[in-house]
């Protein structure tokens, strides 16, 4: 039976899934948020986990990923359940497992390849939520897939997402005081043509598919920035598709984005090729600077106290700094043709 919890009295846990250690109210009373739910939506909580249950399933049925799971399907308990059981199944899939994968994924070659696809968590924004950059108008496949293969970027963009869960977002909130889940997205579209955009096409769609599948309500805000002309005719009429809800986190900006972005990132957390004033040491793409990093707030993820296996290349597990000296050479493999990338953009509105 689910208790009360002392530090929200409007959320309930439930003993046997919920065990966190960081705040569990959301920040605005939003519909179907912790600490800002109906007592239909607690019951719907209770018989999404329960079938769960019968069907089997004993990890991640705690309160929070239950309530996000309902908000992405409008709390449609069977749809809910139904993107559930698919994300399960996926997560067992995919690069062999990808609670194993978190533990022991290593990726050495992540600073060459950043110099043709920067992407990368740096510091926060004002609301408290660790802010994500992506540079697409920097992509070179080509040089990429000299690095690298598909598979491997795949591998550690998921490996990424598991970061964003634990540790990131819980360091956020216990340093704000109040529950993040969400993210603050940068997307830099300078530079991006016709054939660049053409080129990384299915890279874009594979990392969209697996965000919105299986990772879902981690969107906050999206400023797409330096966008060509045009870009706004086109998305007014995709808009039209999107929940208004999601609409809302977008905006879409042209080269003169600095006021906007900066009324919600502050200057001294963007990196100067932003309009900041950061310069982080070695480049902000590779820092990987938050509270994630600082021994005030972050703890070692769930996922590192579950298994013996040795963790490699995980910076942020602590607050030490990153070993950024990538390898020459794709560990794996042979490098796989351009046409198949398969790991990149998180442009996913969710």
């Amino acid at each position: 039976m689910a208790t009360a919890n002392p530090a929200n009295p409007e959320m309930k846990l439930d003993p046997k899934y919920d065990d966190y250690d960081y705040p569990t109210t959301a920040p605005t009373p939003q519909p179907g948020h912790p600490g800002h739910t109906t007592p239909e939506q607690d019951a719907q909580v209770f018989q999404l986990r329960s079938m769960l249950e019968a069907a089997g399933c004993t990890e991640r049925l705690d309160t929070l990923s239950m309530l996000r799971f309902l908000r992405a399907r409008k709390f449609n308990v069977e749809q809910a359940k139904q993107m559930f059981l698919d994300c399960e199944k996926w997560r067992k899939e995919f690069g062999g497992g990808v609670d194993h994968l978190i533990r022991t994924f290593e990726y050495k070659e992540k600073a060459e390849v950043s110099q043709y696809y920067p992407q990368f968590y740096h510091k926060t924004d004002k609301d408290g939520r660790p802010v994500y950059i992506e540079q697409l108008g920097k992509v070179d496949i080509n040089a990429m897939y000299k690095i690298t293969t598909g598979d491997r970027m795949l591998q550690n963009l998921v490996c990424e997402y598991e970061k964003v869960a634990d540790p990131r977002l819980p360091a956020c909130s216990r340093k704000s005081g109040c529950l993040l889940e969400t993210c603050c997205t940068i997307m830099d579209l300078k530079g991006v043509g016709l054939s660049k955009a053409t080129s990384v096409y299915g890279y874009v769609g594979q990392a969209s598919a697996i965000s919105q599948n299986y990772y879902p309500e981690r969107l906050g805000k999206l400023y797409i920035i330096n966008a060509p002309w045009g870009f706004q005719g086109v998305f007014s009429v995709i808009k039209r598709f999107l929940d208004p809800v999601t609409v809302a986190k977008i905006h879409i900006l042209g080269s003169g984005y600095e006021k906007e972005l900066l009324a919600q990132v502050p200057k001294e957390n963007l990196p100067k090729e932003f309009g900041g004033t950061c310069d982080c040491e070695g480049g902000c793409a590779l820092s990987d600077m938050g509270p994630w990093q600082d021994p005030e707030w972050v703890k070692p993820p769930k996922w590192a106290k579950e298994s013996s296996d040795t963790i490699e290349d995980n910076s942020s597990l602590s607050g030490t700094p990153q070993n950024t000296e990538g390898g020459k050479t794709a560990p794996n493999g042979q490098a796989t043709d351009p046409s198949e990338a398969t790991e990149g953009a998180t442009l996913v509105v969710q």
